[in-house]
């Protein structure tokens, strides 16, 4: 048996005992992100559909399912399921994880074996000689300086980050899917009211042709009520194709090919915007996925300065190896066939031409571009909030607005249809106001439609995750 001489088990417990890990320790990168939103610092109620301070939403992640639509919860779960860059990012971050196990594998010695039979012979009349042999190796460097651990470090903030870029891919997806399906149930709904609109129109052109016959109407009214009629049939026919392309966007974020996707159409917006709760600017710092990814890279980047500097420090070397050699089978385990060595070795770098000093410096330039970066995605992630926030604090009111207008030019084309078949006005009066109120309709379904792209895009700048977040009642 191969035993370890007390000098050298005293080196491996002044090495564990005395090992520190050079470099700085990690210190996140101080931003300002103030106190509150500008918009939104007071709790408020826009008619109940978004709240900056708002009732407590239940624990969950799936904040989709708020909308209450189930084609959409459906989808949702298909994307989440098939979708490629997903898939890529789960690789990813696979990947790094399997880097952190190769950086733990420095804190253990490695252990070889070999065995080999040779069998030799000269020109001289005497018989081949076999030798036989069995050796076993043993090599640790123990990690004085803290280079593997900073390794580790680096690695495993890595695998966190790798982590939450695949959360910011999936985030990113379930937004998009989510716009993508809003943005065509608005082209369902304006199909619907341009559907309508052109059998209305159908009708127009019927009776206007009635009267020029009867010579009660002149040609023009004719030609006008054709246009009109022709106008929006075009726009029913740009609507089919713009619905089209979003439904190939949707059926690729679900990883099918479009000839696999089908979505029936509907008449009208079915989903509800939910209600938002927003928190505070600082709580974007643990539910952005995409700055939780940023300060992970600051953390990786700093523990690469430790493994830079641990360069400049003494290398030491435990190695034993022992084993058994012999020319005769029969004696090959024998104690005189016996050898061994073992002993520490020691070994630094007197002169490089300045690498050492050249990668320690770019390590830290590399830190602080990571923190500048952090720094930035911190700034922009505000700025969407605030962004998005800018814009659902003057919808509601734009809403009620067009709601009043919509009404106005109904009663509008109500009075005027009533005045050209008294015989006051010539039809293409009736054609203006008409352009008008459909004008007033299609706007009104669109901005309805933003309230429910807007309030998708909101839960996506907040980190998607409503878990955890504080409430207070509605004034």
């Amino acid at each position: 048996m191969i035993t370890l001489p007390r000098n050298i088990l005293l080196i491996l417990c002044t090495g564990l005992l005395t090992a520190c890990a050079v470099g700085p320790d990690y210190q996140r990168p101080d931003v300002n992100m103030g106190e509150h939103y500008r918009v939104g610092a007071e709790a408020r109620d826009n008619d109940g559909w978004i709240q900056f301070r708002a009732q407590a939403p239940d624990p969950d992640t799936d904040w989709w399912t708020r909308f209450q639509d189930e084609e959409l919860n459906t989808m949702m779960d298909n994307m989440l399921a098939d979708n490629f860059d997903l898939v890529a990012a789960e690789a990813r971050y696979r990947q790094a994880r399997a880097a952190l196990q190769g950086a733990r594998s420095g804190l253990f010695p490695t252990l070889d074996t070999s065995a080999s039979l040779n069998r030799s012979g000269s020109g001289r009349p005497s018989l081949p000689q076999n030798q036989y042999s069995l050796s076993g190796d043993v090599r640790w460097a123990p990690d004085l300086w803290g280079r593997v651990r900073r390794t580790m470090e680096g690695e495993a903030a890595g695998v966190d980050a790798s982590a939450a870029d695949m959360a910011a891919t999936r985030l990113s997806l379930q937004s998009t899917l989510a716009q993508t399906y809003f943005r065509l149930r608005l082209i369902d709904a304006e199909k619907s009211l341009l559907a309508s609109t052109v059998n209305a129109y159908e009708r127009n052109l019927s009776t206007v042709n009635n009267q020029f016959e009867a010579g009660i109407s002149p040609r023009s009214d004719v030609a006008a009520a054709t246009a009109q009629l022709e106008n929006a049939r075009g726009q029913l026919q740009a609507l089919s194709w713009q619905r089209e392309q979003l439904a190939n966007a949707l059926a690729v974020l679900q990883g099918l090919p479009p000839v696999k996707f089908s979505l029936s159409e509907l008449d009208e917006l079915t989903s509800t915007a939910p209600v938002v709760p927003m928190g505070l600017p600082s709580e974007l710092l643990q539910r952005r996925p995409d700055v939780v990814a940023a300060e992970h890279r600051v953390r990786q980047a700093n523990a690469q300065i430790g493994v830079a500097q641990a360069a400049w420090f003494p290398d030491l070397t435990l190695s034993a190896q022992g084993g058994f050699r012999s020319g005769e089978w029969a004696r090959w385990l024998t104690a005189p066939a016996q050898f061994w060595s073992l002993g520490p070795a020691l070994a630094l770098t007197l002169f490089d031409g300045g690498a050492r000093r050249a990668r320690t410096q770019e390590a830290r330039a590399s830190h602080e571009a990571q923190a500048a970066t952090y720094k930035q995605t911190v700034l922009d992630a505000l700025r969407e909030v605030e962004d998005v926030l800018v814009e659902l604090d003057s919808l509601e009111s734009e809403i009620q607005t067009q709601h009043r207008a919509t009404a106005a030019a109904e009663e509008s084309l109500r009075l005027t249809r009533n005045q050209y078949e008294a015989g006051i006005i010539d039809y293409l009066s009736v054609v203006q106001v008409e352009t008008n109120a459909l004008s007033a309709r299609r706007s009104l379904l669109s901005l309805e439609a933003d309230r429910l792209l807007l309030t998708a895009e909101l839960i996506a700048a907040t980190g998607g995750d409503w878990t955890g977040l504080e409430t207070q009642e509605n004034p």
